[in-house]
């Protein structure tokens, strides 16, 4: 007679499917392997493993950061030249209606 597999154990054996279909096990796996091969095995096992997954390493975040402030330094002189371009608009506006001053 086959025996049921419980739900927990079906949740897990989907979740397991889940995992191996979207690449993650693959992935962890040559992590793993190219940790376990490295000679010299590094101080800090998780940092390597996210280094190796792809993470951004501090240099990628400071450089991401860098990116940012020289966008939002650009930004805000768009910003501001828009500014300027509405009240000059405004202000011509405002002439072309004013009535011609009598002499």
């Amino acid at each position: 007679m086959a025996s049921k597999a419980s739900p927990g154990e079906s949740k897990k054996e989907e979740y397991r499917a889940y995992l191996e279909q979207a690449g993650v096990v693959d992935a962890m796996t040559k992590v793993l392997v190219t940790l376990y091969e490295e000679p010299e095995k590094p101080d800090n096992a998780i940092d390597f493993l996210k280094m190796n997954l792809g993470a951004p390493t501090p240099l990628d975040m400071q450089r991401v950061e860098q990116e940012k402030e020289a966008i939002q330094q650009e930004l805000d002189a768009v910003k501001e030249e828009l500014a300027a371009a509405k009240a000059e608009i405004e202000a011509l506006k405002a002439a072309a209606e004013a009535p011609p001053a009598e002499e």
